[in-house]
């Protein structure tokens, strides 16, 4: 369920079809809400005007914007596509166990401005089509590749295999996240907001990294630190290049 004008705008560029818009009465006085419907229609979707108080009642925030659509899910990546090229700089980013849908959504917008080449949502994660998910991703679900797993140790190991160098984030006593040279292809597994990453997936992994701090802030919110890392690999990638302690290796 994608609800407000962008949102939907978003999913239409994407060329997702849309199956169906519904519209509150406010609609009719909304340019945005009837822009969209305009392109919906154009599209093919069918739209459903709806009686006053309707869409309050099924849509998820508590004041509804005065149009929301179903979309279908986005198909997952098939294996040998673009989003899983180990190419130099190719970045994936893996949630585990993260539980906040505003988190998850965070992460997958910071990823799709930063040119990562998918995002993986595993184990207990957030179902990435949680409502306040989508829209936390402010269009970015339909932007960015996108795949769901079950077990992140296979994932750690098909993800080795295919040649991406695999990194923990952790709070303390990781290699300094700038230091490292992104333009090896890297996949970043992002854990719990409390817990963090479990001790055994991340000795499954290649590498560790941290993120220093100058405050008294314990760690960074998994949105955040997703978000610095994600950028630091786009400067690199822009030609900044690497920290004084680069490494290069996989």
């Amino acid at each position: 369920m994608a609800e407000g004008p962008e949102l939907i705008r978003s999913a239409l560029e994407a060329g997702l079809p849309v199956e169906s818009l519904y519209v509150s009465p406010d609609g009719d006085r909304d340019r945005a809400a009837q822009e969209v419907c305009r392109l919906a229609t154009e599209a093919g979707a069918r739209i459903f005007p709806l009686g006053p108080g309707v869409l309050e009642r099924v849509a998820d925030t508590v004041t509804p914007q005065p149009v929301l659509a179903v979309v279908p899910m986005v198909a997952e990546p098939p294996a040998g596509s673009p989003a899983w090229a180990a190419d130099p700089g190719a970045l994936v980013v893996v949630l585990v166990d993260v539980r906040d849908p505003g988190n998850a959504g965070t992460v997958l917008r910071a990823a799709d401005a930063s040119g990562v080449a998918a995002v993986v949502y595993a184990g207990e994660s957030v179902d990435p089509y949680n409502p306040k998910t989508v829209r936390s991703s402010a269009g970015s679900l339909f932007h960015v590749p996108l795949a769901v797993r079950p077990d992140p140790w296979a994932l750690a190991a098909e993800l080795s295999e295919a040649g991406f160098r695999t990194l923990a984030t952790v709070v303390r006593g990781g290699e300094d996240y700038a230091a490292l040279d992104w333009s090896v292809p890297s996949a970043l597994f992002l854990g719990n907001e409390s817990a963090g990453l479990e001790p055994s997936l991340c000795r499954a992994l290649a590498g560790a990294l941290s993120i220093p701090m100058a405050g008294r802030a314990e760690s960074l919110n998994v949105g955040v630190a997703g978000a610095v890392v994600c950028f630091e690999a786009f400067r690199q990638r822009r030609g900044g290049g690497a920290g004084p302690r680069s490494i290069s290796g996989s």
